[in-house]
């Protein structure tokens, strides 16, 4: 897993954990005392042997910034590892604050290729589970996909507060 970059995206207002979110980021909302919402994708990461990881931030993101910077230094014991936050950012070539998580990607583009790896994983940075990654992304591997998504099948009371996609009986979509 050292050849994979994680990018976890920090998240929006978080207006359905309102009044949790009203100071902060949904991945910053406190989780089991001294943990937030962030800590999941992030150790999941650790435990799956990725740790190069970048944090998108912009809504909300104070005290998001300040647990990553008191929680982690990976420099110490795990090599070229690390959790770094991206804020957004205005430039002369794109003058605009991100406009939704797939522009926070795109705007960073430039930043993620001057690394040496093969592979990118996108997380979100509010939700809560357990997932190994490196089963993950070996299966991505093995398939020779050009994109993987992770997933849970919802019915249809669920599926109206969330994005929908449709796969096939071999899991293309």
């Amino acid at each position: 897993m050292k050849r994979v970059l994680a990018i976890i995206l920090g998240g929006g207002a978080g207006t359905r954990l309102y009044p949790l979110t009203k100071m902060r980021a949904k991945p910053a909302v406190p989780l089991a005392g001294k943990y937030r919402l962030i800590d999941i994708p992030i150790s999941n990461c650790i435990n799956s042997g990725i740790n190069k990881m970048y944090v998108l931030t912009q809504f909300n993101s104070a005290s998001l910034n300040r647990h990553l910077t008191q929680s982690y230094n990976l420099s110490s014991g795990f090599g070229q590892g690390f959790v770094e936050v991206l804020a957004a950012q205005q430039t002369p070539e794109s003058p605009s604050w991100f406009e939704g998580t797939a522009d926070a990607v795109r705007k960073y583009q430039w930043l993620f290729q001057e690394w040496d790896v093969d592979h990118y994983l996108i997380l979100s940075g509010d939700q809560l589970y357990r997932m190994d990654y490196s089963t993950f992304v070996d299966h991505h591997i093995s398939t020779g996909a050009d994109v993987s998504i992770g997933a849970l099948p919802v019915d249809a009371a669920q599926a109206e507060g969330f994005g929908l996609m449709h796969t096939n009986d071999h899991g293309r979509i």
